[in-house]
């Protein structure tokens, strides 16, 4: 049974395959606590609920928090989330760096300054097979990270662990991917060479693209596509977004899409009233509200709906 923060779960349901719980900056909250946007633990943990309380209501059982360290992870507060609302969270590990790694790890391994075994993939596993922390709390996914600047040697490092962990534990993968560049080919192509099999792989951040030709080329490589990134229209708009996903859908390619937002209940790192302003519809409420029904004009029947939202992150997640 897949695990999430509660512990195991039997049955997933609807399945949002990339979100983020609580995104923070440790050092700021260390040593400038009275910062205006806040982090109170308490306060905050009730508000993620009552959003995700609002989605399930909206027909939605779990979602994958893919935050991870580099992203500010923190299990405990995601914990407090889990125990005030019946939607599954699901955990994550990896790291997330579009270029080096922090000193921590940078100074250590093949080739750093000081040498010695790299830890990334010990780490990753414990997440995996232990807990996370002293949470007790089990990841069931691994995270790693390239972007514009392509596949640089800290990100590198970072697939390589990724792929090590992987084949230790069976735990799928999913990226963040750069689509402007065509990056998940990049990722496809390492992750298969370090003997990953794509298909337990999701290349996120594909539905950031319109190049169909590019998104086949994925899909026939083997791997599953993120379209996880609905509200976030100045990257890629709405009538981009979900006009890709119809079409895809209407090519057969439903059995290898998953849906997301990419979304925060809460992130210190940006400034919340420029975000709302910005992208209005970046939010856990806007696939089911607003996606779906647009979706279901452009032609995707219900069983695609289902294939997208519960049985691919089964089969993902299993």
């Amino acid at each position: 049974m897949p695990a999430t923060v509660r512990g195991p779960v039997a049955d997933l349901g609807a399945t949002l395959m990339h979100e983020h719980v609580f995104g923070l900056s440790p050092e700021i909250l260390w040593n400038w606590p009275d910062i205006p946007e806040g982090w109170d633990p308490e306060i905050r943990a009730r508000e993620a609920a009552a959003k995700l309380d609002a989605l399930q209501a909206e027909g939605v059982d779990t979602i994958v928090d893919l935050t991870v360290p580099g992203l500010g992870r923190y299990l405990p507060a995601v914990q407090r989330v889990a125990g005030l609302t019946g939607v599954n969270i699901v955990a994550a590990t990896g790291y997330y760096t579009y270029d080096a790694l922090p000193p921590y790890f940078a100074n250590r391994g093949p080739g750093s300054l000081f040498g010695g075994p790299d830890r990334l993939a010990e780490f990753f596993v414990r997440d995996l097979t232990e807990g996370i922390g002293r949470t007790g709390v089990k990841a069931a996914m691994l995270k790693c990270a390239s972007d514009h600047l392509g596949m640089t040697k800290g990100c590198e490092r970072v697939f390589r662990a990724v792929a090590e962990a992987h084949l230790e534990t069976g735990a799928p993968i999913t990226t963040h991917s750069h689509s402007a560049s065509r990056g998940g080919l990049d990722q496809q192509r390492l992750l298969t060479s370090l003997g990953v099999d794509p298909e337990r792989v999701v290349i996120g951040h594909a539905g950031d693209s319109a190049d169909l030709a590019y998104l086949e080329e994925l899909l026939a490589g083997g791997s599953y596509l993120g379209m996880d990134r609905f509200g976030i229209d100045t990257i890629a708009p709405f009538e981009q977004r979900v006009a890709v996903v119809a079409e895809l859908c209407a090519r057969g390619h439903a059995g290898r899409l998953v849906l997301g937002h990419d979304s925060y209940c809460f992130n210190d790192r940006f400034d919340a009233d420029v975000v709302r302003r910005r992208h209005p519809d970046y939010h856990l409420l806007h696939i089911p509200r607003d996606v779906l029904p647009e979706l279901r004009k452009r032609g995707v029947t219900d069983d695609q709906i289902h294939q997208m939202l519960v049985v691919n992150p089964r089969e993902i997640l299993r």
